[in-house]
C-alpha cells in the first residue's frame, strides 16, 4: 500500500474499510483506486460519503439539487440556479454573493462538502435557509431515498462526452498531487471507454437522469450544456419556471434575466478574485481557478485522433441506443 492509498484508507471508518475490500477495483484517475459501488465507480472516501448521505439526508419539498457528471457545466448551472432562486434577496448585482463566493460554496455538494468525513456531523442542514440548494455528481439510483420521494426538484446538466472527457482529463492533471505523475491522454481514454472514471460509466449516469426526466418531468429537468450555450435566455427562463420562480414581465423588461446571465458568465466569473485565489473542499482541497478552463464546445478536436473519436462514437451510439437521447453528430474529418 503506497502513501496516498494509506492516506485514503485512514479517512475511512472500520465498517467502510471492510466494505471497500469486498468491492471490485480498478486503477483510479486521482486516487490510487476506484471501486464499483452500486453500479458506478467511486473513490473509497466518496463511497463513505455517499453511504452517509443515503442514510442521513432528509429532504425538504423545497430543496433543489443541481446534478451532473463531473465537468459538464456544473459550476455554471450552480451559479445560474443560485442567482435565479435567490434573486429576491439579492436584487442588486453590485454586492451579490457570487462576486465573493465560488458557486460550489453557495450550492455545496453532498459528497465533497456536506457529508465529507471531516465535516458532515457539524453541518447544520436544518438551519439552512429555504429553498436549500445542493449539488451532486451522485447517480440518480444512489440518491438519498428522501430526495426521490419528496417534492424536491432536480436539475441535471450533461455535455457531449468528447468534451466531457477532455475537460475531465485536463482537470485531473491540474489538481493531481505534485508527487503523482501526470495521467497520459491515451491511458485516460482507454479507462474512459471502459466506463472507469469517477461517478462513471458516464453514459449510465446520464441515462439514469434522462429516464427519470421522461418518467417524472415535474421532478427532473434534463439540460444539455450545448443547448444552454446556444440560447441562454430561453434556458434561464425554463429553469426559473421549472423551479417555481418564473420571471415577471416587469423583471424581463428591466433586464433581470440579462443581468443574471452576465453575472454568471464564464468571462465574468473567471476574473473574480475568489475564483482566482480561493479554494473549495474539505478532504481534497481544489483551487477555484481550476473550475474555469475554456467553456468551449468542440475543444476535443484539438486532442483526439480520428481513431479515438470513432471508437468513442461507437460506444456512445451503442450505450444510448433505444433511449431517444442523442448528442450532436460530429464530422470525423474535422479531427486532427
Amino acid at each position: 500500500m503506497d502513501e496516498q492509498e494509506a492516506s485514503e484508507e485512514n479517512k475511512l471508518s472500520q465498517d467502510y474499510k471492510e466494505l471497500i475490500i469486498s468491492l471490485p477495483r480498478e486503477k483510479g484517475w486521482i486516487t490510487p483506486y476506484l471501486y464499483l459501488f452500486q453500479g458506478f465507480w467511486h473513490s473509497s472516501t466518496e463511497i463513505q460519503a455517499i453511504s452517509t448521505f443515503q442514510n442521513h439526508f432528509q429532504a425538504k419539498d423545497s430543496d433543489i439539487v443541481v446534478a451532473s457528471v463531473p465537468k459538464s457545466g456544473t459550476t455554471w448551472l450552480k451559479a445560474l440556479t443560485f442567482a435565479i432562486v435567490k434573486r429576491q434577496y439579492f436584487p442588486s448585482l453590485e454586492n451579490h454573493p457570487l462576486l465573493v463566493f465560488n458557486p460550489h460554496e453557495l450550492v455545496p455538494p453532498f459528497e465533497f462538502v456536506i457529508y465529507d468525513e471531516t465535516n458532515w456531523q457539524v453541518h447544520e442542514l436544518p438551519k439552512m435557509p429555504e429553498p436549500r440548494l445542493f449539488g451532486t455528481h451522485v447517480p440518480f439510483t444512489s440518491l438519498a431515498k428522501s430526495i426521490k420521494e419528496s417534492n424536491s426538484k432536480i436539475i441535471y446538466i450533461c455535455r457531449n462526452l468528447f468534451d466531457t472527457f477532455i475537460s475531465t482529463w485536463a482537470f485531473v492533471n491540474k489538481i493531481m498531487p505534485e508527487f503523482f505523475p501526470a495521467l497520459p491522454l491515451e491511458e485516460a481514454f482507454e479507462r474512459y471507454c471502459k466506463g472507469i472514471i469517477g461517478f462513471g460509466p458516464s453514459w449510465n449516469h446520464i441515462l439514469g437522469y434522462w429516464r427519470e426526466s421522461i418518467a417524472r418531468p415535474e421532478k427532473v429537468l434534463f439540460l444539455k450544456y450545448e443547448d444552454i450555450k446556444e440560447d441562454v435566455v430561453f434556458n434561464v427562463k425554463k429553469i426559473a419556471e421549472f423551479l417555481g420562480y418564473p420571471f415577471t414581465e416587469e423583471e424581463e423588461s428591466s433586464g433581470a434575466i440579462k443581468n443574471i446571465i452576465k453575472l454568471c458568465s464564464f468571462e465574468n466569473m473567471k476574473e473574480l478574485k475568489v475564483n482566482k485565489c480561493g479554494t473549495m473542499g474539505k478532504g481534497r482541497v481544489v483551487e477555484n481557478k481550476h473550475f474555469f478552463r475554456k467553456a468551449e464546445i468542440g475543444d476535443w478536436v484539438n486532442y483526439l485522433s480520428p481513431s479515438m473519436v470513432e471508437k468513442l462514437s461507437k460506444i456512445i451510439e451503442e450505450k444510448l441506443s433505444g433511449s431517444d437521447l442523442s448528442f450532436r453528430v460530429y464530422d470525423l474529418n474535422n479531427c486532427t
